[in-house]
């Protein structure tokens, strides 16, 4: 393959049209519900992430859709007005589960909007690799443990592999919008992206303090430990962990290998694996 420069138009180009040229046009409300037995619906029932999950994706939804407008760049207002889709897409498609499985839909509520919509961005961005990193994993395990029927899973895969292009779109964006700044303006996107990160490090850490306490997560980006307890998966630390990371890794090997790839997540779990017991 042609090498890449990053921050050229041709790693515009590329990164653009891999994430354009693999959207799947499915439709929420048309998509094959498959029976389940009592118990696997009393689960969706009993599961109490829903308010969040639908809430996060449609906050997220309306912080990409609002830098839409921001893009002088017809590819790059493309590629972002249709991750702003997709976004709500997955909302949608919680939803109908639920009404399906008549599973009482929670109260959602909306997050209030930085004024700044690029900085939004970030941290959704951000946000997203380290969700998309564990749900992976877990999307996984829950498929190995067989919490629920595999017809189940598979009509729910659009979601996780859809977040998969989302955070491949995300660090090829940052990397290529520095890269197209003034090199005097570039170390102050560094630190716009560099608070962004800590802001969702620190939401993490914030989460696991108010978990260890046994009181509310107090993350208001972040679900995913919320979905782990209430998976109730009997895995070690360490294999959840290794799990996810060859999960990502196989979620992103489909792309271009020239694009770059999230790296401080996967980072931070080689590290934690190594001292993790078995």
């Amino acid at each position: 393959m042609k090498a890449i420069t990053v921050g050229s138009e041709a790693h515009k180009e590329l990164f653009c049209r891999e994430f354009i040229d693999t959207h799947d046009p499915y439709d929420p409300t048309r998509m094959a519900w498959p029976e389940l037995d009592e118990a696997s619906v009393q689960r969706l029932r009993t599961m109490p992430f829903w308010d969040e999950a639908i809430s996060t994706e449609s906050d997220v939804a309306v912080k990409v859709q609002a830098l839409v407008a921001q893009q002088t760049d017809p590819l790059l207002r493309e590629a972002i007005a249709l991750q702003g889709f997709e976004e709500a897409r997955h909302a949608n498609l919680l939803r109908e589960m639920l009404r399906h499985y008549q599973v009482p839909e929670p109260t959602v509520t909306a997050e209030k909007q930085h004024p700044d919509p690029e900085w939004n961005f970030l941290r959704v961005g951000y946000g997203e690799c380290f969700d998309s990193f564990f749900a992976f994993g877990l999307f996984r395990l829950a498929g190995e443990a067989r919490l629920f029927p595999p017809p189940l899973l598979e009509v729910m895969e659009p979601i996780v592999r859809e977040e998969a292009r989302h955070i491949l779109f995300f660090v090829n964006w940052v990397a290529y919008c520095r890269a197209q700044r003034p090199w005097h303006l570039r170390p102050w996107h560094a630190a716009q992206c560099a608070a962004a990160m800590a802001l969702q490090v620190w939401t993490r850490i914030r989460t696991a303090i108010a978990a260890a306490r046994g009181g509310d997560n107090g993350g208001e980006d972040d679900f995913m430990l919320g979905v782990q307890e209430s998976l109730d998966l009997d895995f070690s630390p360490r294999h959840v962990v290794e799990t996810c990371l060859r999960e990502n890794a196989a979620r992103l090997a489909p792309y271009d290998p020239r694009l770059l790839r999230p790296q401080f997540v996967p980072g931070l779990a080689k590290m934690l694996a190594a001292v993790l017991p078995r």
